[in-house]
């Protein structure tokens, strides 16, 4: 079975190295890393492992748990394998067919920023397009348009509360002035600003895109 590991390690070569090897002497396989944050001093890694029959993923922490300096943020069960090209397909897909481009974020954002689901909420509150494992309410309550792209507090922004359930974190990017794209990861770990970053020029390229197509055809696109 294959879980993500979110590992926060020292910035020093052999790091990565030794994490590698105490997941290797727990009984796991490191199938793929992705760096999700660093700032000199630590990195923060995605890291994609397969755990045989009998295993317990409980091992695979406690043995990176050992190492100095190294602590696991989490760790959770993981069905597919990290792609640094997702962004770049995703692109590529809204640009050969723009008025689609909503559902494509929807579709592909939990995939790239390894999240449980996204969807995209106009100004009013009505939900325009969502993913599969998104909260199914067409219109939610409270909600009041993000002006930036920020990472949601759920004890001080008004959301609503089926997108708060099993302690979920949550980031959004405004697509403009009437819509915004939320993301929403359950059980954590939370979002970094890191993420927020690659979410908030992911929907401005896509905007752009969708903006584009507007001019072009001189009709209002589907979100």
């Amino acid at each position: 079975m294959s879980y993500l590991l979110r590992v926060i390690l020292p910035d020093r070569p052999g790091s990565l190295g030794a994490v590698a090897t105490a997941i290797g002497h727990a009984g796991a396989d490191i199938v793929s890393v992705d760096i999700v944050d660093k700032d000199g001093e630590y990195v923060v890694d995605d890291v994609v492992i397969d755990i045989g029959p009998g295993q317990m993923p409980d091992e695979v922490m406690s043995a990176a748990h050992q190492l100095p300096g190294v602590s696991v943020e989490s760790i959770r069960p993981f069905d597919g394998a990290l792609s640094t090209h997702r962004e770049l397909q995703l692109l590529e897909a809204m640009s050969v067919d723009p008025t689609g481009a909503g559902q494509l974020m929807v579709d592909e954002i939990p995939r790239i920023f390894r999240s449980g689901w996204a969807l995209l909420v106009r100004q009013d509150g009505e939900v325009i397009v969502r993913g599969d494992s998104a909260p199914e309410a067409t219109h939610v309550t409270p909600w009041r348009q993000l002006l930036r792209a920020k990472i949601i507090d759920s004890t001080s922004d008004p959301v609503p509360m089926e997108w708060t359930v099993l302690d979920t974190s949550l980031m959004g990017a405004p697509a403009g002035e009437e819509y915004s794209f939320v993301c929403g990861r359950p059980g954590g770990p939370d979002f970094r600003p890191s993420e927020l970053s690659r979410l908030a020029h992911l929907v401005g390229i896509s905007r752009s895109i969708w903006l584009r197509h507007m001019e072009d055809t001189k009709t209002t696109p589907k979100p």
